[in-house]
């Protein structure tokens, strides 16, 4: 946890944002996984966390500005508990820790509840994504879980992303760290992959590098030989000479800031020359996303200037043909790269998306649809305290590549016999995290190997 005033500032300026009204915040519960006490891996709510810091199932709690009272709830072990999980901290010491100074148990919330009600104080609350949760609200304040879309408050969501957006310098720290050892993660895979082996076998040795430095992964660890499927988890494969090998992996520090990287890099000791000249594509359009990152600027310029450095990429290698502005402008791009170049990323690896993108990467405007462009999930301008990714690739997917054509759509752009040809060829990208600061755009952690040479570098010495 940070110090206690990181937790009491956060709080004071929610206050100060919202003005009036009772804040209530719910906290994760253990989940099971085919029985009660046989649980996932537990993640508290990130935005509890960032109001309040405490890593332990079960707690909830209140913010009741009216009355300038902040209260944390939930229930103390009890020894049945104690004799299987050793002593634990108190709730009033976890309180301590983030300075709240009142504290009360479970039963009590319902009460509190029903007196905000009965003196009509607002009551704030966010979209909740667990169903615990939705359940829990129904049964304090009568509200069903099909109508919280409807009922949540988009105050306290505009408030909460106003806040979170900024990274301050202890959590731009942390997140340093995080990506430190995402990089680890990345060229340990580089290091470790095998013709022979499988993708599992690889995918254990990122996830041991993320366990043995203490915190876990971000999210499920991609590591695969079919990088054209985008969120791609399955690990049955066997890995072989002439395969690329995608990796999308990031780690999670113990306070639960993410890292998230991806790499490609060859099975074999080199790339093949067709390997070389699309990564070069992806790694060019990696750079001059770089280099549209300007203060005050939208994200989505950034965004352009990948799919355009795609598309004259493609175009100089004879998988698209025609003027390049326009296909990018109609999106014919997109039978290669059908998704966003980046997202906000701090406490959650998609940096609030619980709280809805059009909030978080659009302030409230509404997103595009036009495929590809609608998977943009980051678009607003840059400011200090932002932390994003860039990670622009090159896809052929053999099932939209078949769509597209059967249809036809954008005959004028395509070179369909060449596309045809290379319809097996997999997926490629490069992923690096950043932070705008008031100078400009700069690199979070150390540099990850992401250009041919360095990369083949690693896999000579495999």
């Amino acid at each position: 946890m940070f110090k206690p005033e990181t937790y009491i500032k956060r709080r004071k300026i929610l206050k100060e944002t919202l003005g009036s009204g009772l804040v209530l915040f719910f906290g994760n519960e253990e989940s099971s996984m085919n029985y009660t006490d046989n649980t996932y891996h537990f993640r508290q709510d990130s935005t509890f966390l960032y109001y309040f810091g405490i890593q332990h199932p079960g707690l909830a709690a209140v913010i009741d500005i009216d009355n300038d009272a902040e209260i944390l709830i939930g229930d103390d072990y009890t020894i049945d508990d104690i004799v299987w999980m050793g002593a634990q901290p108190t709730i009033s010491s976890r309180a301590a820790k983030c300075g709240v100074n009142t504290i009360m148990p479970t039963s009590g919330l319902k009460g509190i509840l029903d007196k905000a009600v009965s003196q009509k104080q607002v009551i704030h609350f966010l979209s909740l994504y667990r169903p615990e949760n939705k359940i829990k609200l129904q049964n304090l304040l009568g509200i069903s879980p099909n109508e919280v879309g409807e009922k949540f408050s988009i105050e306290l969501v505009k408030a909460v992303v106003k806040q979170r957006e900024f990274k301050s310098e202890e959590e731009i720290a942390e997140l340093h760290h995080a990506v430190d050892i995402s990089v680890d993660m990345h060229v340990a895979a580089m290091k470790a992959a095998k013709p022979g082996m499988t993708e599992a076998q690889v995918t254990a040795e990122i996830h041991r590098v993320a366990l043995a430095a203490g915190g876990n992964i971000a999210f499920p660890i991609i590591a695969t030989i079919n990088g054209q499927t985008l969120h791609n988890h399955y690990h049955g494969n066997t890995i072989k000479e002439g395969d690329l090998f995608l990796v999308d992996a990031g780690f999670e520090t113990s306070m639960c800031y993410a890292g998230d990287l991806s790499s490609t890099f060859p099975v074999s000791k080199t790339f093949t020359s067709e390997q070389k000249d699309i990564f070069q594509v992806t790694l060019n359009a990696h750079e001059a996303a770089i280099a549209a990152l300007k203060l005050g600027e939208p994200f989505r310029n950034a965004h352009i200037a990948a799919c355009k450095g795609i598309a004259e990429g493609m175009k100089a290698l004879g998988f698209m043909k025609g003027d390049m502005d326009d296909a990018v402008e109609a999106g014919a791009h997109a039978l290669f790269f059908p998704c966003g170049t980046g997202h906000m990323m701090g406490l959650d690896v998609h940096d609030m998306e619980d709280l809805g993108e059009v909030w978080v990467g659009y302030d409230g405007q509404p997103k595009s649809t036009l495929f590809g462009l609608k998977s943009l999930r980051l678009a607003k301008p840059l400011q200090p305290g932002h932390v994003f990714t860039i990670e622009p690739g090159v896809y052929f997917i053999p099932e939209l590549i078949d769509l597209w054509k059967s249809e036809p759509r954008f005959n004028e752009f395509y070179n369909w016999d060449k596309i045809e040809a290379f319809k097996n060829f997999g997926g490629i990208r490069n992923e690096e995290d950043f932070v705008m600061a008031k100078d400009g755009v700069q690199l979070l952690g150390k540099p990850k190997p992401k250009t041919i040479e360095e990369v083949e570098a690693i896999r000579a010495g495999a």
